[in-house]
C-alpha cells in the first residue's frame, strides 16, 4: 500500500519523550552550559560550529547592533506595549516589523550591494587602489542623489564609534576580506569626490563582516532583528518599571497642527 504521509525534512532539531537533539546534539548532556547563545545561533543558520575567530567577531556584530537607545523600533515596541500590555508578543513584534531599508535593513542592503560587486570582480585588488578603482564602478552605478548604504549616519557626523572597533576585531581575528576592503574604499572615494569625509556606519561594516564571514544576504537581516531583539526586550521591561510611551505618545498629540483639507 503506497504512504502518502509526507516527509518533512530539517536538520536542525527533533524532540521526543526523553529527549532534545538540536544540530545532533543532546541539548541537556552537550550544549547546556556548553555553549553561548551566539555560538547556537551562528551553528543554526551555517550547520557548523564557528571557530573562535569567527564567534568573537560574531559576537561583536549582535553587539554592536543590539541597543542604542530610543530608535524607531524601541518607541515602536513601547507604544504597541502601551496600547495592548497584555501582549508582549505584539509589543517585540512591532519593534522587529520597523527593521527596513532605512533602519537594521541598511546590513542586508550592504552586503548585497559589496556582494554583487565582489562577485563581478574577475581578481580581488591587492591594494587599496586596486579596490578604490572597484569602488568607483561601484559608485557610478548609483543613480546621482540615491544613497549609498552604510555611509552616513544621522547622528554619528563625525565617525560612528562602532566602526574602528568593529574593523580591528576582524582583523584581529584575520576575517576581514573582501567586502570590507570594498567598503573601506568607497568611503575613501566618496571623501575624494565630494571633499569631506562621509563616515561608515556600524549597520554598512557588519554587512561587510558578514558577508566576509559567508553569511548569505538573505539571511543578514535577520542577523541584525535577531541582535536587536534583546535591545527590545531590555525596552519593554524598562517600560514595565518605568513607564514612557504615554509620554511620547502625549507630546506628539500636543504638537499636532491640525489644517483641514481644502474644500
Amino acid at each position: 500500500m503506497k504512504n502518502d504521509t509526507p516527509n518533512f525534512r530539517t536538520s536542525l532539531a527533533i524532540s521526543d519523550e526523553s529527549s532534545i537533539t538540536v544540530l545532533g546534539k543532546n541539548m541537556a548532556t552537550e550544549l547546556l552550559g556548553k555553549i553561548a547563545f551566539g555560538e547556537l545561533a551562528f551553528w543554526l543558520m551555517r550547520l557548523r560550529r564557528p571557530s573562535p575567530n569567527e564567534l568573537r567577531l560574531f559576537e561583536a556584530v549582535l553587539l554592536a547592533t543590539a541597543e542604542h537607545g530610543l530608535t524607531t523600533s524601541s518607541i515602536s515596541a513601547r507604544l504597541t506595549y502601551h496600547s495592548a500590555p497584555e501582549a508582549l508578543q505584539g509589543a517585540l513584534a512591532a519593534g522587529i516589523l520597523n527593521g527596513g531599508s532605512r533602519f537594521l535593513g541598511v546590513t542586508e542592503n550592504v552586503a548585497r550591494m559589496l556582494a554583487n560587486a565582489v562577485e563581478q570582480l574577475q581578481a580581488h585588488p591587492q591594494s587599496d587602489e586596486g579596490w578604490d578603482e572597484a569602488a568607483r564602478a561601484v559608485i557610478s552605478a548609483y543613480p546621482k542623489g540615491e544613497p549609498i548604504p552604510g555611509i552616513g549616519h544621522p547622528m554619528f557626523k563625525n565617525g560612528d564609534p562602532r566602526v574602528p572597533v568593529l574593523i580591528r576585531i576582524a582583523q584581529e581575528e584575520g576575517l576581514a576580506g573582501p567586502h570590507l576592503a570594498l567598503l573601506l574604499g568607497i568611503a575613501r572615494v566618496l571623501k575624494e569626490k565630494l571633499g569631506r569625509e562621509l563616515p561608515l556606519n556600524g549597520a554598512g561594516v557588519n554587512g561587510a563582516i558578514l558577508a566576509d564571514m559567508g553569511f548569505p544576504v538573505k539571511i543578514v537581516r535577520g542577523i541584525s532583528l535577531l541582535a536587536r531583539t534583546a535591545g527590545l526586550l531590555g525596552h519593554l521591561a524598562e517600560e514595565q518599571r518605568n513607564p514612557i510611551a504615554n509620554d511620547i505618545y502625549r507630546s506628539i498629540e500636543d504638537r499636532v497642527d491640525y489644517t483641514p483639507p481644502p474644500a
